[in-house]
């Protein structure tokens, strides 16, 4: 029970028929309140009727055993100032709900003699009052029970003083015709309920279709652990399309990084071989040759393993999500730090702009930009700092041959070596320029390339302006500074080895 009430097709039809029975409620009393109302007014205007019929006979000096009272078998009653009924319809028997319970006149003496009058009588001799009272009882008449709607109607009689005349209208007609509707409508309403029910059942399982489809066809990817599959997208221009579209485009974007990942540890593995398998081999002749052993070459293999594992380890801690520190620093200095030992690279232009972020992942990022440039360069490398509105932007330019425009986005994807430098002695492993990408993107920049007025390339970082500093921002970007992104040292940048291109 629990369970098919967690689906979204009960709940759904639980709530659209729980609306539809409460209007369907809030209908049914107004109408029934509506019927009663207009039909007990019929009735009201009836009873006044017929009692001002009565009056006017009345006034008119009509005796009291001449009055026409037994139409319509409708209880009449004629009480006057005393409270003693005087005249009263034929077959009445019995009366309730007009202050006098008597049925048979009592007698008076001389049927034009003068009866008692109150003192604060307003009539005048033959005049009907204009006000008229209603009340509701029940009367026996002939035999038959019925509820009545009773009208009080005063008339001064010449001789006779104030009267009062209670007439009666059966409410037979009104109860009738109520108690029908009421039945009416509870028959009708639960049938009416239960085609609403079945028809938003019908209607919600059509709808909901598709997203059974999507859930089916998510848990066979999921345990076929196949992401290349796609979920089926309904002809539809409603939710659940756009649901499928974004379920599929969410599908390629983990098979693209899963891919990714697949590509990125087989490189790994396989860059990682070469400087292990090189430097086993020139330990094991060292071992059985000690006066063979290339301690030189032994120590720049370590070297560039030792390089390699910092790469992975932060492409693994980008991969990752990790976010950027909070600190801020002058990223001119910073650049100057980066330039300050560097044969052949010089600063043309710089202003001291404040950056956000991690100070050694952006270190990381500039001494990768210089490496690559000086690896390149033929004789010069030209760094320039700048800002452009809330922007501040390193350009890194060099003399050498450039970047062909074709690859101009493939020299960022992780390793890859244009055709000019797949050597593994003179280059990296096709990191460096990936990690710079990253580092910029994750500090809300961009990193792009393009040909240098000298012909070779220049690298393009642009980074937002520092806000306003936080008060409790300086501590943590000293602690920054201090371990500068999984550096060995923030001061003397690496030698250039980590070239790209």
């Amino acid at each position: 029970m629990r369970r098919a009430l967690g689906s979204v097709r009960a709940r759904a039809t639980l709530g659209a028929t729980l609306v539809v029975a409460v209007a369907l409620v809030a209908a049914g009393t107004a109408v029934l309140l509506s019927l009663w109302s207009n039909l007990s007014g019929q009735a009201s205007t009836q009873a006044e009727r017929t009692a001002r019929a009565v009056a006017a006979d009345l006034a008119a000096g009509t005796a009291y055993d001449q009055l026409s009272l037994d139409d319509d078998d409708r209880p009449v009653q004629v009480v006057d100032a005393a409270g003693r009924l005087v005249a009263a319809s034929e077959d009445l028997e019995r009366i309730s709900g007009t202050g006098v319970g008597a049925v048979r006149p009592q007698a008076v003496t001389g049927d034009t003699g003068s009866s008692e009058s109150t003192d604060d009588d307003s009539l005048s001799d033959g005049e009907i009052d204009d006000d008229v009272s209603f009340t509701d009882g029940s009367a026996t008449v002939d035999g038959d029970d019925a509820d009545y709607r009773f009208a009080a109607v005063r008339v001064e009689a010449d001789g006779r003083g104030t009267l009062t005349v209670y007439a009666g209208a059966p409410l037979s007609a009104e109860q009738g015709a109520v108690s029908t509707a009421l039945t009416v409508m509870l028959i009708g309403f639960p049938l009416l309920l239960g085609v609403v029910a079945g028809v938003t059942w019908l209607v919600t399982r059509r709808a909901l279709r598709p997203v059974e489809g999507i859930r089916a066809e998510m848990a066979e990817i999921t345990a076929s652990e196949d992401l290349a599959r796609r979920v089926p997208v309904p002809d539809t221009h409603d939710e659940v399309a756009r649901l499928a579209r974004t379920t599929n485009e969410t599908l390629a974007a983990l098979e693209a990084s899963v891919e990714r990942q697949r590509r990125f540890v087989a490189d790994a593995s396989h860059e990682l071989r070469s400087p292990i398998a090189s430097l086993r081999t020139q330990l094991e002749v060292g071992a059985a040759h000690p006066e063979l052993l290339d301690v030189e070459g032994a120590v720049e293999d370590t070297v560039r393993l030792q390089r390699l594992a910092a790469d992975l380890l932060l492409l693994a801690r980008l991969d990752a999500g990790e976010r950027p520190a909070d600190a801020r620093f002058d990223l001119a200095e910073l650049v100057r730090e980066q330039v300050e030992g560097r044969v052949g690279v010089t600063i043309e232009s710089q202003v001291s702009v404040e950056a956000a972020g991690s100070r050694g992942q952006l270190g990381r990022l500039l001494a990768n930009l210089l490496d690559n440039a000086q690896r390149h360069a033929r004789s010069a490398v030209t760094v320039a700092v700048r800002r452009e509105g809330e922007r501040v932007v390193v350009e890194v330019a060099d003399d050498g041959d450039g970047v062909p425009e074709a690859d101009r986005e493939r020299v960022f994807e992780r390793f890859v070596r244009l055709d000019d430098a797949r050597s593994r002695d003179d280059g990296g492993a096709g990191l460096g320029l990936a990690i710079a990408r990253d580092v910029a993107v994750r500090h809300g920049g961009t990193l792009t390339v393009r040909e240098a007025r000298t012909g070779g390339a220049l690298f393009e970082l642009r980074l937002p302006v520092a806000q306003a500093r936080s008060p409790r921002v300086g501590l943590a970007g000293r602690a920054d500074a201090v371990r500068p992104g999984g550096a060995t040292c923030p001061g003397r940048p690496v030698p250039p080895r980590g070239a790209d291109r």
